[in-house]
């Protein structure tokens, strides 16, 4: 259409029809860079996993769309084709496609190579050419959408697992944030959810859930430093719906982790309301993207787990689920667990059918109350499943398996041990557990 790339900057990707947990579902598992500004893209050679693509299935379809950066993350569609590997290659050098858009045509796309590789290298791998050559169209009237991409297929390794990345060195960062809402009652008094003069190690279920799950994760963290947040509370008579707890951005370990949070009542704090986990949500998937960022930067990977506490459900599950669906595309897993008994079917529904991309899952804490194992079971579960996704989405393969050398094993004395066994399970899907004043977040947030 006339017009239509004027100052757009162009990207396409594949997407794959997969069985997720909510049923069938379009997942993204490879996109381009954007071209920037470009009437006329042609975007350079890229190996795709055919594994990944297509489940190696060479008929297989999927898609192939392509669409207008915007900086805001909301990108533009600008239209798209259901294809193949099969179709691809033998489109090369032809007319190419029509790209559609709401049932009309909005372009054309052209595939100037495409081949698959049975070897490690283009020396040694298998060349399907085809035989028509490139066709000189006549000056259209309108000026087309001349999407052209160079395509290189490359071959079928296993597919990477949890255990793959975890062994390569990638990094399980961790987020927790805290509901200091009214409506967990009083923390100094007796039968409340946040009471502060229980018996024991673990004053309350909000210290008894952040100990079961962090401790697992913070197995993966090398320098054991989270960030701790809290939202639902007003300080100076504002609501504040996301907060630092603590005197630091970031504490040492799951006790750093209790100790913010404790400290947090003795800030000035008044227990409001409503819940509102949007600002968290946006604050933890910023705080991914920057850390894989950083990480990538320096050759490693990193991917980060926001652990949310809270009493009850959201107060507007609608906006609640909208800001899922934007940061589905960060290294993130959003694990909520609801403390107390209110009816948390809401919190449910932000499982099921927040986004088409599974990152969020929610457990119920009284459900697994007298079993640390099954509680850090039930929230970890998906984890390791969703982090390949996001990995494999962006095209990122296990770095090398790390070989730790003897005199880097640390062997802590005896009386200091804690007795918690970690099974990845055969296929390295499964994460099996057992064991015997106000700061508010800085403006890049």
């Amino acid at each position: 259409t006339d017009g239509y790339f004027n100052k757009s900057d162009p990207f396409y990707q594949f997407t794959k029809k997969e069985e997720g947990f909510r049923g069938t579902e379009w997942n993204i598992v490879h996109r381009s860079g954007y071209i920037k500004n470009d009437l006329n893209p042609v975007w350079p050679m890229d190996n795709i996993d055919l594994n990944v693509l297509c489940d190696g299935d060479l008929d297989k379809k999927f898609k192939l769309d392509v669409y207008d950066n915007e900086k805001s993350g909301d990108h533009e569609f600008m239209g798209g084709i259901e294809t193949s590997v099969n179709h691809l290659v033998g489109a090369k050098g032809s007319v190419g496609f029509d790209l559609m858009k709401k049932g009309k045509k909005e372009g054309t796309l052209k595939i100037h190579m495409a081949e698959i590789l049975q070897g490690g290298n283009a020396g040694t791998s298998k060349k399907f050419d085809v035989s028509a050559p490139p066709v000189k169209l006549p000056p259209p009237t309108a000026p087309p959408m001349e999407d052209m991409a160079n395509f290189s297929i490359a071959p079928i390794p296993p597919r990477a697992s949890f255990t793959d990345y975890i062994s390569g060195g990638c990094e399980m960062n961790l987020c927790v944030a805290i509901d200091f809402t009214g409506s967990n009652g009083d923390p100094r008094k007796p039968g409340t959810l946040h009471y502060m003069g229980g018996e024991g190690r673990f004053r309350n279920d909000y210290e008894r859930a952040i100990s079961s799950i962090g401790s697992v994760l913070a197995d993966f963290d090398h320098d054991k430093k989270f960030p701790v947040y809290g939202f639902g509370a007003k300080y100076g008579g504002t609501i504040q719906h996301c907060f630092q707890c603590g005197p630091t951005s970031e504490v040492d370990g799951v006790d750093g982790i209790i100790q913010a949070y404790r400290q947090t009542f003795s800030s000035g704090l008044v227990m409001s309301g409503p819940t509102v986990i949007t600002e968290v949500l946006r604050t933890g998937a910023a705080f991914a993207v920057s850390s894989q960022e950083a990480a990538m930067a320096e050759g490693k990977q990193k991917y980060t787990t926001l652990l949310i506490l809270t009493d009850g459900a959201v107060s507007d599950v609608a906006a609640t689920a909208r800001c899922i669906n934007e940061i589905k595309n960060a290294p993130l897993s959003i694990v909520i667990v609801g403390i107390g008994s209110a009816d948390f079917g809401a919190m449910q529904f932000l499982d099921d059918n927040a986004s088409d991309i599974d990152i969020a899952q929610f457990v119920e804490f009284n459900a697994h109350k007298h079993d640390s194992g099954s509680l850090t079971n039930a929230t970890l579960q998906e984890i390791p499943t969703q982090l390949e996704s996001y990995f494999q989405r962006h095209g990122i393969m296990p770095n090398p398996p790390i070989q730790v050398e003897e005199e880097e094993i640390v062997v802590e004395a005896e009386e200091e041990e804690i007795d918690l066994t970690i099974d990845f399970g055969a296929d390295g899907n499964n994460m099996s557990v057992s064991s015997g004043g106000v700061y508010v977040p800085p403006g890049a947030y």
